[in-house]
């Protein structure tokens, strides 16, 4: 598994010079393709990606990290992997990436390392820790944190009980009132609960696959799902569908008392010829 630790911030933790929010843009489920053509329910992924993007680069002054968190690469290609690496080292912000279920995490380790682009398990930035899990199983879209990834979630919070803590994976660890996508989500959500009970530098949770807004909190937890850079899909339904919403991202102010302050920020218009008659993706 790779292992690797990104520490952005040269001040240590509680640094007088690291008294300041830190801003985060998550980038997720953006199912890119080695074809610049292909479509998912009739939208092409590339352009859609692309105009998330631009709105995202009005903020890129004041962001610290780009976080990419799963399915970023629909056809789990090299040459998508490399692509999409290239955009985001000349969108020119440190960026640390986790796979998703559409991903294939030995091969977007391999081709998105390099130059601002990371994919560590671990991300220092002032008195905040980031946790990059992996959360996909092997020829399944839903969730499963293994003994490995557990143990590296309890390691690093216990080795940095002075830092607020920011758990990144692909896959919710709740249920969000929608049965079909509640069926791929992460299989063994106790043991993972758990270990957040245990942490009290926990502050939240993030994760994609959703394709939609979510807020929650789990005892004192902020709980966040994002949407989608392509296509959503409705919330509160138990059967699957797809919403006329906006593509988008979710900013987040990790601020240095540990709170954090976030929101989603969506294009203003879907990009033409969605297809609301898909019956899956």
């Amino acid at each position: 598994m790779h292992q690797k630790f990104a520490n952005l911030s040269s001040q240590p933790a509680g640094s007088a010079d690291r008294q300041q929010a830190i801003r985060v843009l998550q980038i997720t489920d953006c199912h890119l393709h080695t074809d610049l053509e292909w479509k998912l329910a009739g939208i092409n992924t590339q352009i859609s990606f692309d105009s998330v993007m631009s709105l995202a680069a009005q903020q890129k002054s004041e962001t610290d990290l780009l976080l990419l968190t799963g399915d970023l690469v629909h056809d789990a290609s090299a040459a998508g992997y490399t692509r999409l690496r290239n955009y985001v080292q000349e969108f020119g912000v440190q960026a640390c990436c986790l796979p998703g279920n559409h991903d294939d995490p030995e091969l977007l380790a391999r081709h998105m390392e390099g130059g601002l682009v990371n994919v560590p398990k671990e991300v220092k930035l002032g008195n905040w820790l980031i946790v990059m899990l992996d959360s996909t199983q092997l020829d399944s879209e839903g969730g499963h944190l293994n003994e490995q990834e557990l143990q590296l979630l309890e390691r690093s919070l216990s080795e940095n009980p002075g830092r607020h803590a920011l758990i990144a994976l692909h896959h919710h660890p709740i249920h969000i009132k929608s049965a079909w996508m509640d069926k791929m989500a992460l299989d063994n959500p106790e043991a993972f609960l758990s270990i957040l009970d245990r942490h009290e530098n926990v502050k939240g949770v993030i994760w994609g696959h959703i394709h939609q807004t979510f807020e929650a909190e789990w005892h004192g937890i902020r709980m966040m799902g994002t949407p989608s850079t392509c296509i959503q899909f409705v919330e509160n339904q138990d059967k699957f569908g797809i919403s006329m919403d906006a593509p988008g991202f979710r900013w987040l102010e990790l601020l240095p008392d540990g709170q954090i302050n976030s929101g989603v920020d969506r294009i203003a218009a879907l990009p033409p010829g969605l297809d609301l008659k898909t019956t899956g993706y």
